[in-house]
């Protein structure tokens, strides 16, 4: 009786999975190339990325010594946490402990995710603007650079938009069925993008309300009434782990990694929030003032290394992506990422709105076009006019921009078959998306020869072939005008394939800061932004390596010290703590100004023995490295002219001043090795500036 139950139930879910993959028709082999090559763009040579961001990837592997150091995601032996909430950490430090630390388990879950959220907008789109909208939406999120660099990469923008994707889905059957219950689990599910990446999870919550305040089928009290609920399970799930850590008495948890205050809402708020928005400089003006790069204050602008951003979230200020402006997302830093095809998708959106009068109640197209149209615009809104931010946010824009391109293509063929002026916006949509990209591209001489002509060339061929079709009303109807949009629309996803697959194949091997900032394609021949980070032949993919002269002369010489080693930064604890098994010490956080330690916790460190070697930056021989950077010299080059040189970043605070007054610097002969590791850049710069103090027998 038992197995005859077992084989009809194996039998009705068989004929389920049956029917299921029937109604998909063609459809369905159609999706499955795609996803198979999204696997591949996201998978091939993964292993080869190294460790990607290695502040991330030292953060993992300390949150595997204990569950203190998993709970509080400590980047180093327990003493300053991450500047990120814990989700994806304890994502990737879950698959590390089940499955081995290495570089490729912990870049996996964001490859998965880049598969997954390419499967999730194809349902989205095709239950609303049918199968090919969907296919064409899931083709161009599998094609677009950034969701292809970002999903190889440990920084955790891939999981943040899989979840919000999840929260959407959610929000869409809530609105259908006017459930409260499908409500909440939407709400909840951007609660833990909160948890992932903070005040980014939220940008896409006006597209989200105003969606189920317009779609949902209930009263409008009653939506008010939801969506007031479903404010407070966001919140409620958002702030969960902030409120434990920051109610948890700070000697008993890490110092709160990049905060002013040692609080995670304060970060949430504050670093992750307002200084994204409005800059570094801004904040500091409304703090009263410049930043003085320690506790109280955020590091001014003007300190970061040429090219901006840092790894893990540094500061970057307006020079990485260009002054904001309207047409920001246009220039040459940011268009190759996220932005071959937005005026598409804008030109869609408009198509799309135009086929029938907006009228109150919304039908299901125009709710969805409030939903996708809402998520791009509060996305462009926010990338034209942000003080800080790196290009693998812009991620964030991706889902948007293929749904209202698959909607939009779909609308402007369906005005093509009719009658009309409309009729004729899908060969000028073509020609002008055609012209688009070729402004991207001419800042890429290489590229551009051989690119341009071939996408213009197809365009104008396919333009003019619809046009003729449209002339003539027996061809109208014929396979000529589908052949020549296809062409049109495949032609123009070349340059992002190009550029999505350009890191996949080899292309320039990422430098240790760029592989830290996932970065599609090459950087520019000339212009405002040409050599800016993102590429470029500065060493293998991954991690600065640890000096191996400089762990030997450590582990030789500590004793009975518990820390290895105490680092000025996590850029200098990084490698060492990813080469080692033996805990760290990070004593300014990420880039240096965390007041992690105070004078009397620094001394007790060291009378206790726990705490001998400090390996911290020498600000004077910082400034003149910076200086040979801009003059071309060493930093050992006393002729180097530093009146003109960037300042350096603010890698060092109060404990750094502690060391160089009361231990004893060991001389660099005996720890470091007379060709360190990485010559070239920021690589270069923290091998020369690094200086070794004895606190065994120095005070």
């Amino acid at each position: 009786m038992l197995s005859q139950e077992v084989i009809r139930k194996d039998s009705t879910l068989f004929e389920r999975m049956r029917a299921v993959l029937q109604s998909l028709g063609w459809q369905g082999p159609a999706l499955a190339v795609i996803l198979v090559l999204s696997a591949f763009l996201n998978l091939y040579g993964l292993a080869g990325e190294g460790y990607a961001n290695a502040y991330y990837s030292a953060a993992v592997k300390n949150m595997l010594t204990s569950p203190y150091n998993f709970f509080f995601v400590s980047f180093d032996a327990g003493f300053v946490s991450v500047d990120k909430p814990p989700l994806g950490l304890w994502i990737q430090a879950a698959g590390a402990y089940a499955l081995g630390f290495n570089g490729l388990i912990l870049l996996l879950p964001q490859a998965i995710a880049g598969v997954l959220c390419v499967a999730l907008i194809y349902h989205l789109v095709r239950r609303t603007f049918g199968p090919v909208a969907g296919l064409l939406a899931a083709l161009v999120l599998t094609l677009t650079p950034i969701v292809v660099v970002t999903s190889r990469n440990n920084t955790h923008d891939m999981l943040l938009v899989l979840t919000l994707l999840l929260a959407t889905w959610a929000f869409i059957v809530a609105a259908e069925k006017g459930s409260l219950g499908w409500l909440l689990l939407g709400a909840f599910l951007v609660g833990l993008g909160f948890n992932i990446k903070m005040m980014q999870a939220f940008m896409v919550l006006p597209a989200l309300y105003l969606f189920y305040f317009f779609a949902a089928r209930i009263s409008v009290w009653r939506r008010i009434a939801h969506l007031g609920l479903a404010t407070l399970v966001l919140f409620a799930v958002s702030l969960s782990w902030a409120v434990v850590v920051d109610l948890t008495p700070s000697e008993e948890r890490p110092y709160v990694g990049s905060s002013f205050t040692d609080s995670v809402l304060e970060l949430a708020v504050g670093y992750n929030g307002a200084v994204r928005l409005l800059g570094i400089e801004g904040i500091s003006s409304i703090m009263g003032g410049p930043g003085d790069g320690k506790a109280g204050g955020p590091p001014s602008t003007q300190s970061g290394p040429p090219g901006g951003g840092m790894p893990g979230g540094g500061p970057g200020g307006a020079g990485e992506n260009g002054e904001p402006r309207p047409l920001r997302l246009l220039n040459q830093q940011l268009a190759a990422q996220a932005g071959w095809l937005l005026p598409l998708a804008v030109v869609g959106l408009v198509a799309a709105g135009w086929q029938k009068r907006p009228r109150l109640p919304l039908d299901a197209r125009q709710q969805s076009l409030v939903l996708w149209g809402t998520w791009l615009f509060t996305m462009v809104a926010f990338f034209s006019v942000a003080g800080f931010f790196h290009r693998y946010y812009l991620v964030m824009m991706a889902p948007a921009v293929a749904a209202l391109l698959g909607a939009g293509v779909a609308a402007l063929w369906s005005d093509y078959r009719r009658p009309g002026w409309r009729g004729w916006m899908l060969p000028l949509a073509l020609t002008g998306a055609a012209v688009v990209q070729s402004y991207i591209l001419y800042d890429y001489s290489g590229w551009s020869a051989l690119l341009t002509p071939t996408i213009l060339g197809l365009c104008l061929v396919a333009a003019v072939a619809l046009v003729v079709s449209r002339l003539r009303p027996g061809l109208r109807a014929g396979v000529l005008p589908a052949v020549a949009a296809v062409v049109g629309i495949l032609s123009l996803l070349i340059a992002p394939a190009v550029w999505a697959s350009y890191n996949v194949f080899g292309g320039e091997k990422a430098s240790p800061m760029a592989a830290a900032l996932p970065v599609a394609g090459p950087q520019p021949d000339e212009g405002e932004f040409a050599g800016m980070p993102g590429g470029g032949p500065e060493g293998p993919p991954g991690t600065m390596e640890a000096d191996p002269a400089l762990v030997g002369y450590l582990r030789e010489n500590r004793g009975d010290a518990t820390y290895l080693l105490a680092a000025a930064n996590a850029l200098v604890a990084s490698p060492i703590i990813l080469g080692v098994e033996e805990p760290v010490i990070s004593l300014g956080g990420f880039m240096g100004f965390d007041p992690v330690l105070s004078e009397d916790e620094l001394t007790g460190l060291v009378d206790t023995g726990a705490a001998r070697f400090f390996l911290v930056l020498d600000e004077e021989r910082l400034f003149a490295a910076f200086s040979g950077m801009a003059a071309g010299t060493s930093p050992d080059d006393s002729t180097s002219d530093t009146s003109t040189a960037p300042s350096p970043p603010p890698f060092a605070n109060e404990s750094t001043d502690w060391v160089e007054e009361n231990c004893e610097a060991v001389p660099r002969e005996l720890w470091q090795s007379s060709d360190p590791e990485g010559s070239e850049g920021m690589q270069g710069i923290f091998g020369e500036v690094q200086a070794l103090y004895d606190c065994g027998g120095g005070r």
